[in-house]
């Protein structure tokens, strides 16, 4: 009898599995044909509920047949309900076409800030895009490892980042072109550098969570401001969507490199934000009694948990017609790094350098970032809008360097004997901020042929390095073990003042004008900018000493603290009177003509561009320069075409051409020389600006929403480059200093590929991009004089890459969207390949960084509830900066700390440690 339940039971089954299938169905963006990710698939009687996946996919197992009730659902569409018929077969091409359901005010329509943020909204962007651009969605950022824009940068085709000294990315290089030849901007509008010598920005200034989208302009069209040889990176901020919308996150993490050692600070509360020369008066005789104890008062510790949160508020009133939105971002995390420097010299006619001392250095520091965005738009009709945008972002970084330098009788040979120790304590407070307000008006007029746009807008930038303080004591290592250490004879003590403001303002103008030719368009372009630049530099700088008596105290003996040291001004005015303090204008005027073609499968745009150029300086305090007033004044024309072939809906070709130029940094014409901790720099009066003609070839396909490959080539060819290098003095060749200059004409080329690919829950980010360049700079080499058989030095010409210039860049991302259950996560690692750090004065002697990888990884879980949970792991193989010299000194083979391999020689490494972040999510919308 149980036999035969049994296959009773098993008859049944079978029966009822006859009759069970499966649906299957694709969901659609009806405007666009793309498939739509994370769309909500009800199915009635019995209720289930899927989720499209990263292909637009959803299915539904184990359904009987007969007819079900299907309901798609996503925000910003309209909700599709359909009633089907389940059959036995052929239930898996189902296709959903889903409306936008966007709130309209006449016929202008509110773009929603959650679609435009979205990998989808990105791809539809790349893809109408007049110039070859990347494009990295808010959502993308919003779930990557990365905290801020710089270290988003990295995730890009082409773009390699420069670390800071804690080892977050602070500077991009795109395609190979060093930081200065990019520009950056807030919503299309150019932002100054807080930099006291140089132009370009540095990205780790901004938090991540405030922006809607970050774009990577590879090519210019005429309306872009011309000084971008390299790219523009366009950071679009949050906007207003059609409805309230609340995201707010907060967490917390701690840095591996503080679990495995202490925390070093000091108290900056009491600096003097102002030396004692702007407090008291030019004359005045500054005493030990006017500097704080404060920068001198270290404290060795664990630090507390990072903190990090960012809230936005958004919403649209007036039935539509005012949209307000206000964000905010607060980090505070504590960050640092152990570095291990080896310094060289090249002696003789030795043909590589020599190590002659070690330095091991700890870095602690606290990183304060603030970043502040708020905007209000009026829309009066479908003709005419006016916005008003703010933004501010804040740096403050306390940092504490402890270093000590070791040499064994002017060579680093651990196998002489006792050492001569250096011990050097730096504590620095470093603020540096930005501020953007744009006035920004849209206006049509007749039916909307005539389009005018203007931007009247006020910047500034400041970065501040108030009081910053080093102490340097001398001691011996005896025997590996005993140490001495004491006050140096000279000036042991340093205090200096660093300052440097911007103030832009700039109005701008854009014209354009369509005319119907058939069913092709024809628009008309025409519009300029003008911009008034005005910075002031100021540098102050005091050296203190022991008495005779003092001199020879000892630290730990005779002293415990170096607040108790009793020393004396040497400088007690100052030091004012240096190239550093300085005022600086600089005036561009530029004007535009252009014209956008666009027919069914071809689309040109193309124009010129002219740019005015007055750049100046004033030295306010000379001390015998031969210019100490100077002023560059000149005009350039600067040509571009674009133009898409359009191969099929989803393919084209991306063709472009512009022309674009580099000019000097601000400092980098002041003929004036700074005395660094490492070198002296010294600017260049004759420094001309760098022209470029570009060339790009992009094959470009979009085969789903969030899916690309492009494929593309791209050629630079640069009239006088502008490179760093080591000269010796004209006149005193015994002085060497690191200056910029020109270098006749360099060549820069290569090809990059971007795919991304998804399939269902999983999903792949690659990009490749190989650079190659050449430029030729002159070099040092020393021979003997056969005549007198005195060392000479030789000036001879070398060819390398340009600075920063990695041959090989990738990036691979493995991702995991499950939308139903409220899953993201990502592995992500980049590859950068070996480049010149330093430019060497000799021949053979560049510093390379080793090519390197860096591993990050994120997840989220999502809750019905808006809450999502987050966990964030940066470096997580705990990766280096390794610097080397291409070949060896054969004295360097004597030190056994395996400094030379494959021929190379190891002169620096810095290791940064992993950092973990886990935290709350909260939207509402």
């Amino acid at each position: 009898m149980n036999k035969l339940l049994q296959i009773l039971f098993l008859l049944l089954f079978c029966a009822g599995t006859a009759n069970a299938t499966k649906i299957k169905g694709h969901v659609y963006d009806k405007q666009t044909g793309e498939a739509i990710v994370g769309a909500t698939v009800v199915l009635d009687n019995p209720r289930r509920v899927t989720n499209t996946g990263l292909d637009g996919i959803f299915e539904f197992k184990g359904m009987a047949t007969g007819p079900a009730k299907i309901s798609v659902s996503y925000i910003t569409y309209q909700t599709i309900t359909k009633t089907i018929m389940v059959e036995k077969e052929d239930n898996e091409h189902l296709k959903f076409y889903m409306e936008s359901d966007s709130k309209a005010l006449d016929d202008i329509t509110i773009k929603s800030n959650t679609v435009s943020s979205t990998d989808q909204g990105a791809r539809r962007l790349e893809k109408n895009a007049t110039q070859i651009m990347n494009i990295v969605s808010g959502r993308s950022i919003e779930i990557s490892p990365d905290l801020t824009v710089a270290n988003v940068m990295q995730r890009i085709s082409g773009v390699s980042i420069e670390r800071n000294s804690n080892g977050d990315g602070q500077y991009a290089i795109l395609r190979g072109m060093d930081k200065r030849y990019n520009y950056t901007l807030v919503n299309g509008v150019k932002i100054p550098s807080p930099d006291n010598k140089y132009r370009y920005v540095p990205l780790d200034l901004f938090p991540s969570d405030l922006l809607d989208r970050l774009e990577v302009y590879k090519t210019l069209t005429p309306n872009l401001e011309g000084d971008a040889i390299g790219g523009g990176i366009n950071m679009v901020m949050k906007n207003a969507p059609g409805k309230f919308q609340v995201n707010a996150n907060v967490s917390s993490g701690y840095s591996q490199l503080f679990i495995d050692r202490k925390f070093a600070s000091f108290n900056s509360s009491d600096i003097n934000y102002k030396s004692p020369y702007e407090l008291n008066g030019k004359s005045y005789n500054a005493t030990q009694n006017d500097f704080t104890k404060g920068t001198l008062d270290y404290k060795y510790k664990n630090p507390a948990p990072n903190l990090i949160g960012s809230l936005s508020l958004s919403q649209r009133f007036l039935d539509n017609k005012l949209g307000v939105v206000l964000a905010g971002s607060y980090q505070n995390t504590y960050r640092g790094s152990n570095s291990t420097f080896y310094n060289t010299a090249v002696n003789g006619t030795d043909a590589y350098a020599v190590i002659t001392n070690k330095s091991y250095r700890e870095f602690s520091e606290q990183q304060q970032r603030t970043g502040l965005h708020g905007k209000v738009d009026y829309v009066f009709n479908q003709n005419h809008q006016l916005s008003l945008y703010n933004v501010y972002v804040n740096l403050k970084n306390e940092q504490l360097r402890d270093a000590v330098t070791t040499t064994y009788n002017g060579v680093y040979n651990p196998t002489l004997g006792n050492a001569e120790l250096v011990y050097n304590t730096r504590s620095r407070l470093t603020e540096q901020q930005i501020y953007n307000s744009t006035l920004h008006g849209d206006h049509k007029f007749f039916d909307g042929k005539f389009k005018l746009q203007w931007s009247a807008v006020y910047s500034s930038a400041k970065n501040d390095v108030p009081e910053n303080t080093s102490i340097s004591l001398n001691g011996i290592q005896q025997n590996f073990h005993s140490r001495r250490l004491s006050l140096v004879n000279t000036s042991p003590v340093n205090r200096r003042w660093e300052r440097n403001t911007d103030e832009d303002l700039a109005g701008y103008l854009d014209l354009s004008y369509r005319i119907d030719i058939g069913k092709n368009k024809l628009d008309v372009m025409a519009g300029g900018l003008y911009r008034d630049k005005q910075r002031s530099s100021f540098f102050n700088n005091y050296t203190l000493a022991p008495n005779a008596a003092d001199a020879s105290k000892v630290y730990g003996v005779d002293f415990q603290n170096y607040t108790d040291l009793n020393l004396v001004v040497s400088n007690p005015t100052g030091a004012v009177a240096n190239p550093l303090t300085y005022d600086a204008t600089e005036k561009i005027s530029a004007g535009y003509g252009m014209f956008k073609y666009a027919s069914a499968k071809l689309e040109i745009v193309g124009g010129a561009r002219v740019e005015h150029t007055n750049q100046g300086y004033n030295l306010l305090f000379p001390a015998g320069e031969t210019f100490p007033k100077g002023q560059q004044v000149y005009t350039d024309i600067l040509p571009s075409l674009n133009a898409k072939y359009f191969l099929s809906e989803k393919a084209q070709l991306h063709a472009s051409y512009y022309k674009a130029l580099n000019r000097p940094g601000f400092y980098e014409i002041v003929p004036g020389k700074v005395v660094n901790e490492e070198f002296q720099e010294r600017g260049n009066p004759n420094l001309k600006r760098a022209l470029a003609d570009n060339f790009d070839l992009r094959y470009e396909l979009f085969p789903g929403a969030s899916e690309q490959l492009l494929v593309g080539a791209f050629y630079k060819r640069i009239k006088d480059p502008i490179e760093y290098t080591f000269q010796a003095d004209a006149v005193r060749g015994q002085d060497i200093y690191y200056t910029p200059g020109n270098f006749g004409t360099a060549n820069n080329y290569g090809a990059e590929v971007d795919y991304i690919k998804y399939f269902s829950k999983i999903g792949l980010k690659a990009n490749y991009t190989y650079t190659h360049s050449r430029i030729t700079t002159p070099k040092t080499t020393r021979t003997i004089n056969p005549t007198t058989g005195d060392i000479q030095a030789l000036s001879v010409n070398q060819e390398r890459p340009l600075y920063g210039q990695s041959e090989h860049i990738a990036n691979v991302s493995l991702l995991f969207k499950d939308t139903k259950k409220g899953w993201d996560a990502q592995l992500a690692g980049a590859y950068t390949g070996p480049r010149i750090n330093t430019v060497s004065q000799f021949l053979n002697n560049d510093l390379w960084q080793e090519g390197f990888i860096q591993m990050d990884a994120s997840a989220e879980k999502r809750f019905k509830s808006g809450i999502s949970v987050f966990i964030k792991a940066n470096n997580i193989l705990n990766t280096p900066t390794k610097l080397f010299i291409k070949g060896t000194n054969p004295e360097n083979n004597k030190i056994n700390e395996d400094l030379v391999k494959d021929g190379n020689t190891l002169v620096r490494s810095d290791y940064y440690g992993q950092n973990y972040l886990v935290g709350f999510r909260y939207k509402f919308n």
